[in-house]
């Protein structure tokens, strides 16, 4: 038998590897129910609990269409236990990625710190279904149990210390993809923003993760 929520809460390490803390999202997507979990700050992807949930937070970047997009001013779960008849209209794109990924079902709470929504948490399923109102419930305290612990947890920029991987410190999975903008930005002649487009276009088209996509565009860059 799996761990309760509240007993996982309790024990959200204080300080851990990423392999650690990947391993406590499996856990508490096992106990709300869910087949993955991801916790995005802004542009920020900082807590995913495994690759199915790092592509659907990726395709939602990358296409700029998706439920955890402009998710402001709710306070509440919402709800999406049907993917393919509630989203094919509104998100056309994203929605035929997902269910190609196998995902019937979304759930995405907000993630506040103090009284500002900083980000939202993301659950999937692949099984149509709605959560039960535990489930919903418990899911609210995990995403403000995750904002505080990554807020206490976020990288200095003055510790070097800090980094993927490193004990203690949450890993911030876009850093290479503003630092490989940049680097398009410079070397095309274009603005960030249009740089940040052809990005995603490079990552979309290669079926790449948005990370690996950016790493490669940084080490062609290297000196040799």
């Amino acid at each position: 038998m799996g761990s309760t929520v509240g007993e996982l809460l309790v024990s959200l390490p204080a300080a851990a590897n990423q392999e650690q803390r990947r391993e406590w999202a499996v856990a508490c997507a096992q106990a709300l129910g869910l087949g993955g979990m991801s916790i995005s700050l802004g542009q920020e992807l900082v807590w995913f609990s495994d690759g199915i949930s790092e592509r659907l937070q990726d395709l939602q970047f990358i296409l700029g269409q998706g439920p955890s997009q402009r998710f402001q001013g709710e306070t509440e779960v919402r709800q999406l236990p049907d993917l393919g008849r509630l989203l094919a209209r509104q998100w056309p794109q994203f929605t035929a990625e997902a269910e190609e990924l196998g995902i019937a079902a979304l759930f995405i709470w907000p993630v506040h710190i103090g009284a500002v929504q900083a980000g939202t948490m993301t659950g999937y399923r692949r099984v149509a279904g709605p959560l039960s109102a535990q489930q919903s419930a418990q899911g609210q305290l995990v995403a403000d149990a995750l904002a505080e612990h990554v807020l206490n947890h976020w990288p200095s920029s003055t510790d070097t210390s800090n980094g993927p991987g490193h004990v203690g410190t949450v890993d911030l999975h876009r850093a290479e993809v503003h630092q490989a903008t940049g680097v398009l930005s410079e070397k095309l002649g274009v603005p960030l923003a249009e740089a940040l487009d052809r990005l995603r276009a490079r990552a979309y088209a290669s079926g790449q993760p948005l990370a690996a996509t950016a790493h490669t565009v940084i080490q062609q860059e290297l000196p040799q």
